[in-house]
């Protein structure tokens, strides 16, 4: 069939068959689409969308695109990964990788960079120094069985479709699409060759998602669609009405992981998102009947060190200095500005729009605003209050670390903006529901 006949089909509403679906994926990777043909049939997926059998023919074409991992006879412990749509402040794949490992699980994350407002692991972990997370795929394979966990970038090998059509979608306002952001996420989770998956599905005024309407109709195709591909998934809505943690910039997240995981300090509502991730992994992955034994298991992890230790020696492994946790200030970038931000009356803080927050962070120069940009890996903010905190005029309720004076004055504006005091705020719950 030639491509006008399948963009046809789409465009007028029908279904598209596995064969069709096969042939526009190799279409991506041989290039026998042409740009506007890849542009036009994502254009009426958007429009017309995809039932769950186009989308899981879609998901495992463009997965079979790339190598797949195998990891039969090889592991002594079920794959498992988490993916999150993203948020502002969101490192809990640092905690909750060498978390799961120490479990008896492990963890072969493929994480990505800061898209828009959001940060990227792949971002922060480079901000350690020597911290390769450009991998050959037999480098992942021999230290997934050491380690536990390896937390690296996406491989050329991996979902090759994937990368073509993210990149054309995201040029023709096409990105906004459920079938196609389902397809782009599992494609390449799955290429990890995964016994069980868990997505944590931000929703709230710093999410992709606003509203949990929407947020669940994502949450639904994502596990209908793994779960037909094979893969027992679960999600979790989760709030992302503020900054998760005290943190948000990526050197800054790094300190907060490395915090964290020594117990030097763990802030409540990041704990708990961990925890009950961590524990969905551990029940899918069938090495926990229960959460409350699972959810011990993982505070086991870090009272004992271990969780630490195995973190400390991915960081090792993957060229990172090997006294990172005894020393993470002499290895981490350190802004030259760092200035109180303080509530200008008092009340309860209630952020309005974590958005916002994020941005700043991205114009103090801690994200892109394209492609070839170079982070700067100290700027951000800190000693961040939760929402809820009830606060005197004057009281500082986080900190701005900035490249220049000029800079940290914008950004505390800037944050202040993105905020109210009030007589009073209602606490959204933090997990909503699961799904799956």
């Amino acid at each position: 069939m030639i491509p006008q006949e399948i963009i046809k089909t789409k465009r007028n509403g029908g279904q598209l068959n596995p064969a069709e679906i096969s042939q526009f994926v190799r279409g991506l990777t041989d290039d026998s689409f042409s740009e506007g043909q890849v542009a036009a049939l994502a254009m009426a997926i958007y429009l017309n969308g995809m039932n769950v059998d186009e989308i899981v023919a879609l998901t495992l074409a463009m997965r079979d695109s790339g190598t797949v991992l195998n990891w039969q006879g090889k592991l002594n412990g079920p794959v498992v990964d988490k993916h999150s749509t993203g948020g502002v402040g969101d490192k809990v794949t640092l905690m909750l990788a060498p978390m799961v490992a120490a479990c008896g699980a492990f963890m072969p994350s493929i994480a990505g960079r800061g898209l828009g407002h959001t940060g990227g692991t792949v971002d922060k972990l480079e901000t350690i120094p020597g911290y390769s997370c450009t991998q050959p795929l037999d480098k992942i394979e021999q230290l997934l069985p050491q380690l536990g966990c390896v937390i690296v970038g996406q491989s050329s090998q991996l979902a090759p479709a994937d990368r073509r059509l993210y990149a054309i979608r995201d040029v023709t306002a096409t990105v906004e699409s459920i079938p196609l952001i389902t397809a782009s996420i599992l494609s390449k989770k799955l290429s990890e060759g995964l016994d069980a998956l868990v997505m944590d599905v931000k929703i709230g005024n710093g999410a992709i998602m606003r509203t949990v309407d929407d947020a669940s109709a994502l949450a639904s195709s994502i596990v209908n669609v793994a779960n037909g591909a094979g893969v027992p998934t679960r999600a979790l809505l989760t709030d992302m009405n503020q900054i998760l943690g005290r943190t948000a910039g990526n050197a800054l997240e790094v300190v907060e992981t490395l915090d964290y995981l020594t117990g030097k300090y763990r802030e409540p509502r990041l704990h708990q998102v961990t925890l009950e991730l961590g524990a969905n992994m551990l029940m899918l992955g069938g090495l926990h009947k229960d959460k409350a034994s699972a959810i011990a298991a993982l505070e086991y992890s870090l009272s004992s060190g271990k969780a630490a230790e195995i973190f400390a020696q991915m960081v090792s492994a993957l060229g990172g200095p090997v006294d990172l946790l005894e020393k993470p200030q002499q290895y981490l970038a350190s802004a030259p500005v760092v200035q109180d931000i303080v509530a200008p009356t008092s009340g309860y803080l209630n952020y309005t729009n974590t958005v916002g927050l994020g941005m700043a962070v991205v114009r103090l120069g801690g994200g892109r605003s394209h492609p070839s940009q170079q982070i700067d890996p100290a700027v951000g903010f800190s000693h961040i209050l939760a929402g809820g905190s009830k606060v005197q005029q004057g009281d500082v309720i986080a900190c701005v670390h900035a490249a220049s004076i000029e800079a940290a004055t914008i950004a505390s504006a800037e944050y202040l903006a993105a905020l109210s005091i009030a007589e009073q705020v209602t606490a959204a719950p933090l997990v909503h529901h699961i799904i799956g």
